[in-house]
């Protein structure tokens, strides 16, 4: 298929910039009462998914293209970069300091929790144990565990007048990290984050129709849909801020709606993976994606915050902490003998349960 053939394929981002261009300049008129509210937000929400849904089909064309753990790489890249478009417009909108917290606080819960909850349990039915290299699980869960403990423990002990100083700290720190991380991930120990599954290897078909992909193409609509992705979220965070207000909803729900956007192309991903007994692709994306969370965004919102001077609160609140330490205890008991089971799965599952129940309890 020609170029101009491939870009009448693309559904969702045709259909995504004929909806900006209906209700952008409707937005004032649609926001203005309760129903309009939550139309636009249910309309925008969906579309904002099909697209995200979009990107993930686009970032898997790039991994079928560049392999392991390149393909997970990007498709983690990209929904962490829709996740930070998202948490900025809606701090410049609704001048929340607690937002990026709760947002990074709830994508951790879906990937590790949901995600790989999921997912485990899906391939623990199909397929009773799957198996994975635990280098990797070891060290994406010990990277997380600095992580969280730096930049949304510790502020809790820093004094006001330094806060400042240690978020600047903390931005150089995390770039860092993330760098040599990548480093370590793509070339000193790429092997920690494969697995040798021989049904899976390549026929001289499945190469050809490989060197078919057109890596510039699908790079670039991937990269135009994240951009309009962020073009609706402005709509997004207008109508989703009305409609939680005005029905009295808890504003972490909106954290969570984020979470739920960001990380859409990854759990379809996953689930295709788990259903085809690749564990190791679910483990790089679930526990990627939480570790890019963290790394990427945290620097992303203390610069913006900074910039824009408004005051951000990174500290989670003791509830999220037990929450948090829960779910890195049962990770480093769960992914410490290279294998899943569906018992594990369950187990994560019930705790993105409780994580969504105290959403309206907290």
């Amino acid at each position: 298929m020609n170029i101009s053939g491939l870009l009448r394929s693309e559904k969702a981002l045709w259909l995504s910039l004929v909806c900006l261009v209906i209700i952008f300049p409707l937005e004032h008129f649609i926001s203005s009462g309760m129903v309009g509210n939550i139309l636009g937000f249910v309309v925008v929400f969906a579309v904002i998914i099909y697209l995200a849904i979009n990107v993930a089909h686009h970032a898997e064309k790039l991994a079928q293209k560049y392999g392991e753990p390149y393909g997970t790489l990007i498709l983690t890249i990209a929904a962490v970069i829709v996740e930070i478009v998202i948490i900025v417009i809606m701090m410049v909108s609704a001048h929340s300091p607690t937002l990026a917290r709760d947002t990074i606080y709830s994508a951790v819960m879906l990937d590790i929790n949901g995600l790989l909850g999921i997912c485990a349990f899906i391939g623990g039915i199909k397929y009773g144990e799957q198996k994975y290299n635990m280098d990797s699980s070891n060290s994406y869960i010990s990277m997380l565990l600095v992580a969280f403990l730096v930049a949304m423990v510790l502020p809790h002990f820093i004094p006001a007048k330094n806060l400042i100083m240690y978020e600047n700290f903390t931005v150089v720190a995390f770039v860092l990290l993330y760098i040599l991380f990548t480093k370590i991930q793509l070339k000193n120990h790429k092997y920690f984050f494969t697995y040798n599954y021989k049904k899976n290897e390549k026929t001289e078909h499945e190469h050809i129709e490989t060197k078919k992909i057109n890596g510039l193409y699908h790079a670039t609509i991937l990269s135009v849909s994240i951009v309009t992705i962020g073009l609706l979220s402005e709509l997004l965070a207008l109508f989703m801020g009305n409609s939680i207000e005005s029905i009295g909803l808890p504003m972490a729900l909106g954290a969570f709606v984020v979470a739920v956007i960001s990380a859409s192309p990854e759990l379809i991903t996953a689930i295709k993976s788990a259903s085809n007994n690749n564990m190791q692709t679910v483990i790089n994306i679930a526990l990627g994606a939480s570790l890019a969370t963290l790394l990427l965004t945290v620097p992303s919102v203390i610069i913006v915050a900074e910039i824009m001077h408004f005051n951000i609160d990174l500290a989670l609140t003791p509830l999220q902490m037990t929450m948090i330490g829960i779910t890195l205890v049962v990770s480093i008991v769960h992914f410490n003998d290279g294998e899943t089971n569906i018992l594990e799965g369950f187990l994560n599952f019930i705790l993105f349960i409780v994580f969504f129940f105290l959403i309206f309890v907290e």
